[in-house]
């Protein structure tokens, strides 16, 4: 082999394809960007409007969620309605030693616990139930009935709909005129504190049950169809797919919404308790929300309600990231 053709294999063999930088000492190697990996400019610039649309609900959440903690300061300090907004005297642990040895305050927790369960206990579940239900009607016209039905109720509101249980558990109400058709006696419904939460519990999964379809209808239209074909191959029945198939596929969203309603445990709705509840029915009626109400509010002790607010915040944050550390240890799916 002459020298020319071995200069030339060893120039074919050394020399770089077109477009690729060699380094060198003088030029070293250029560093290679990190995959997916978007300046905030460009980022800003290509998606200003969803940028745009977001704004409205964050500020919503620094002004009348983030800034408001401020006044927790309260709870430590004793306010005076004009004086300081932030209190005009370090009393320390004072107001919280305070509910706590309350046995008042106690009894209204023990109130919203059990309350706060109900309504999960029936509230949560029962969503589920009439999405699989609505999931296995064929006749997309009598499904649109059904949900329309289901869904209206979300859309009264807490005064119309507690007028309405008035009207049915009244005396003279229709629940109480069919009791006495069938040789029964009427019952005060609203005046008996052992009724008050069959009442507000019965209220709220009419009220609720159907909006609360909604996400669960969606979650299923994505599970995927061939695992039901599978499943009928291996002889499951509608029962089996069920179990197998659709819960574990709308699993992470029943997930999501178990441990958001856990959080929101000791939240029970103050407007309808507000609305339903009397001195007859404080024994099972009052709750922390309405505890504060008359607390706060209409006695003016405003550095006491806060100090059992932010007693009820503290449970809550507690609950939900318990909720949401078994949830991710246990079945696998989090919020976070």
């Amino acid at each position: 082999m002459s020298a020319a053709h071995a200069t030339g294999d060893a120039l074919a063999t050394t020399t770089p394809p077109e477009g690729v930088v060699v380094p060198s000492p003088e030029r070293p190697a250029p560093r290679p960007r990190r995959a997916g990996k978007v300046n905030w400019r460009v980022a800003l610039r290509r998606d200003w409007v969803l940028y745009a649309m977001a704004l409205v609900p964050v500020l919503f959440l620094l002004v009348f969620r983030y800034v408001p903690m401020f006044g927790n300061i309260i709870a430590f300090r004793r306010f005076r309605p004009g004086g300081s907004i932030f209190g005009d005297e370090w009393v320390g642990m004072r107001y919280i030693q305070l509910f706590l040895n309350d046995p008042n305050f106690w009894n209204v927790f023990a109130n919203t616990v059990i309350l706060g369960g109900l309504t999960l206990l029936f509230c949560f579940p029962l969503p589920i139930v009439l999405a699989l239900l609505l999931n296995e009607v064929r006749k997309s016209a009598f499904k649109r009935v059904i949900q329309s039905i289901s869904y209206l109720p979300h859309f009264l509101s807490v005064v119309i709909v507690v007028g309405m249980v008035m009207q049915l558990l009244s005396l003279q109400g229709t629940v109480n005129q069919v009791i006495e058709a069938m040789g029964g006696e009427a019952i005060p419904f609203l005046q008996r504190a052992e009724w008050f939460r069959t009442v507000y519990v019965g209220s709220e999964v009419w009220q609720t049950v159907g909006w609360g379809t909604i996400l669960y209808l969606a979650a299923l239209t994505t599970v995927d169809a061939s695992l039901y074909e599978a499943a009928r191959i291996d002889g499951a029945g509608r029962l089996r797919q069920t179990w197998h198939v659709t819960l574990p596929g709308i699993r992470p969203t029943m997930i999501t919404l178990l441990i958001l309603n856990i959080g929101l445990f000791l939240n029970v709705g103050f407007e309808k308790v507000l609305l339903l509840y009397n001195p007859l029915t404080y024994a099972t009626g009052d709750v922390v929300s309405t505890y504060l109400y008359r607390v706060g509010l209409v006695s003016n002790n405003f550095s006491y309600a806060t100090a059992i607010g932010l007693f009820q915040a503290i449970i809550g944050l507690v609950m939900i990231l318990s909720a949401n550390f078994v949830s991710r240890r246990v079945v696998g799916a989090s919020l976070w």
